[in-house]
């Protein structure tokens, strides 16, 4: 997930359109990995094609993807970037007030590690201004709808297979995307189609790579790992994206930000799950 900034700055279309072309393009992809599913056994055709959590999944993704858009566009990326990282304290939360999980210490502490990592990442370009209140509202709605969207995931994962979940779930956040490009395109003049060739493939690398192999993926671990923990590849898809952007970019990476990647491996370590931890977050 963490190359989806890059590709996104490399596409030609509007920022809504861009989400939308991640979501729509990765549809046969994800659908070949559905039939390979059900093929080999893996899971059994649920008897509900959209069930409840799956529905709930695509709203939560749709509402991900159209808030931090959004925030790109009403505040700084770093901004966007930092606030979009509170996906982790939500998830803590709303797991502890709906559904009565406990948050363990080492988790917590990881999590203040990983905060202050991600942090320093954006550090140098974050800015608190009253111009940028309601982008930096965007982008703490953007780290709500992700949180909810790992428990939703890891809710459908308890009767679905991780191919199912992610196919269906992006049906439904396609179509609503599909709303949000089009009011883009025709009410504010944001292009909806590649100029050429070499747009389109950067669209479907960001469907294939980010969508089909990051919430692919993501979909999967959250069958195994608590969401909790696993909601702290976040902090993961920042530290990466900095990489790359050095790497291909050529933006450079200071000493704080080296500290501040420092500090989310830490966390991630300090929270990681130990043996025999249950699949609710608590360890025993």
């Amino acid at each position: 997930m963490a190359i989806s900034p890059i590709l996104v700055r490399l596409s030609d279309v509007g920022p809504f359109a861009s989400a939308f072309y991640r979501v729509f393009l990765a549809l046969p992809f994800l659908f070949a990995w559905m039939r390979i599913e059900q093929r080999h056994g893996k899971s059994a055709v649920p008897k509900k094609r959209f069930s409840p959590a799956v529905i709930a999944t695509g709203l939560a993704f749709a509402g991900d993807l159209f808030f931090w858009h959004l925030a790109i566009l009403n505040t700084t990326i770093a901004n966007s970037t930092f606030f979009a990282t509170t996906a982790p304290i939500w998830v803590g939360l709303l797991g502890w007030i709906v559904l009565g999980r406990r948050v363990t210490s080492a988790t917590a502490v990881g999590l203040v590690f990983c905060l202050a990592g991600g942090g320093a990442l954006v550090w140098r370009s974050f800015e608190l201004s009253p111009d940028h209140l309601l982008g930096d509202f965007y982008g703490a709605l953007t780290g709500l709808f992700f949180g909810i969207y790992f428990l939703t995931v890891e809710r459908a994962r308890e009767t679905e297979g991780a191919a199912w979940i992610t196919f269906h779930m992006s049906v439904i956040t396609a179509a609503l995307l599909a709303l949000a490009a089009a009011g883009a395109w025709i009410f504010y003049g944001q292009q909806m189609f590649p100029s050429d060739a070499t747009g389109w493939l950067v669209l479907v690398c960001l469907a294939a790579i980010s969508h089909v192999g990051g919430q692919g993926l993501l979909s999967y671990a959250l069958g195994t790992l608590p969401s909790m923990f696993s909601s702290l590849v976040i902090f993961m898809e920042a530290l990466v994206a900095s990489a790359l952007a050095w790497l291909i970019l050529g933006e450079a990476i200071t000493p704080l930000q080296g500290l501040g990647g420092l500090a989310i491996l830490f966390g991630i370590w300090l929270a990681r799950p130990q043996a025999g931890a249950r699949k609710n977050g608590k360890t025993k």
